[in-house]
């Protein structure tokens, strides 16, 4: 199902793009309905976070370097839902900086089941309205009921050929069934098989282990790599960081901010660098370092005339070719709050570089939750981790069956 769950929306800038530097491959564009209904005044997950951390940092060596303690530097606001059309430089880009939360503060008395429900408070919200009423014993089990159940699916973001999959299977089995709560968990039962479960855990993993993380610029892709990175330290994991995406103003320094705080090393080359070579340079350093974990960021756009799909597919073989059957796992990061627009972006980047996992930010933030069922389904692909807040641990594993109580409990 696709449900919304951030409790305020933001209005996205966006940028014209021409037409004789549209990318050659399929456009990427974020839903019309999304960018007239954010609210002008509200902050994504990373403008909150560069909120308290703007101040004065001196610029990065120009110089290719491999640091293990980066001085703090000022990082950019991410821009919401741009696609991957080609795009010439621009003079002026808003540059924030964003908050790395060190030691994240969780509150006493809260597990992440409680962070998953509030969480998908929205999206639930829309599920379950008078859920009394839907799904109680009083109401007859009709077609009115079935009806109002659908719109509900729909409206979640689920999708509208998965959800008349869904209810044409919902009907059949709820035959003799007396009451509601028998016919919700119908429901919950037809909305877990929507769900693909990732493949078991290897009796042991390569070493160095390394993630190639994509998506569109504005999802909260070098955010979720930055929370990765903090989350295989606290593991004891000795982690290195790519600084592939060296097309983005600050783009370098933003990541250079979630080494630092991670306690991570770092690979980085001068702005406006050959990606590829960053990749290839830091899965040597982590063969050399003995590094664990190696999570590469990318580029969401360029400013350039290159194909971004093109410059993906280098990384890749050049990382293959330094670590045969590297990168081990291709981790997309979409953004719910664009809904339905997320399965058009999460198909063409899996037609190509293959992706093995998705993971779902801002779940927090929309009633379209339901686009986490939908994605998972219609691209055969496991959820890796849902991001339903903005703190360090509301990045939380995904868990199907949890998921889907969350729900409805």
């Amino acid at each position: 199902m696709v449900f919304s769950f951030f409790k305020k929306k933001r209005k996205p800038e966006t940028e014209p793009v021409s037409e004789e530097n549209r990318h050659a491959e399929e456009p990427i564009s974020p839903e019309p309905s999304l960018q007239a209904g954010l609210k002008s005044g509200l902050q994504s997950d990373e403008s909150k976070e560069a909120k308290e951390f703007v101040e004065e940092r001196p610029m990065p060596s120009e110089e290719s370097a491999i640091d293990q303690t980066p001085a703090k530097v000022p990082e950019p606001d991410i821009a919401p839902e741009l696609n991957t059309a080609q795009e010439p430089a621009r003079p002026e880009e808003p540059v924030l900086q964003a908050q790395v939360q060190e030691k994240p503060a969780i509150k006493k008395g809260t597990g992440l089941f409680s962070k998953l429900k509030s969480g998908l408070a929205k999206t639930r919200a829309v599920l379950n309205t008078d859920v009394t009423e839907l799904f109680s014993s009083a109401k007859a089990i009709d077609d009115d009921l079935f009806d109002e159940l659908e719109e509900r699916l729909i409206t979640s973001d689920l999708g509208l050929e998965i959800t008349m999959d869904i209810m044409e299977r919902i009907r059949k089995k709820s035959r003799g069934l007396s009451t509601g709560d028998q016919l919700r968990q119908v429901l919950k039962d037809e909305l877990l098989t929507l769900f693909n479960e990732p493949d078991p855990p290897a009796p042991s993993r390569p070493k160095p282990y390394v993630i190639m993380m994509v998506g569109v610029n504005g999802t909260g892709k070098t955010t979720t790599l930055g929370k990765l990175a903090m989350k295989y330290k606290s593991e004891g994991k000795k982690v290195l960081i790519a600084a592939a995406d060296t097309f983005r103003a600050a783009a370098i320094e933003q990541v250079e901010i979630w080494a630092q705080r991670a306690g991570a090393d770092i690979v980085r080359h001068k702005e406006g660098g050959d990606p590829a070579a960053v990749a290839y340079d830091a899965v040597e350093a982590a063969t050399a370092r003995g590094a664990d974990v190696v999570l590469i960021d990318t580029a969401g756009r360029l400013h350039t005339q290159k194909n971004l799909m093109e410059e993906l597919k280098k990384i890749k073989r050049s990382v293959d070719k330094k670590y045969k059957g590297a990168p081990h796992d291709v981790m997309m990061v979409i953004d719910a709050t664009t809904g339905q627009n997320a399965l058009s972006q999460t198909d063409i980047f899996h037609r190509a570089v293959g992706l093995t996992q998705i993971s779902v930010t801002k779940l927090d933030g929309t009633a379209k939750g339901g686009i986490v069922a939908a994605v998972s389904s219609t691209m055969n692909l496991p959820i890796a981790y849902i991001g339903v807040g903005e703190g360090i641990e509301d990045l939380q594993v995904f868990d199907a069956k949890r998921f889907v109580d969350a729900l409805f409990d």
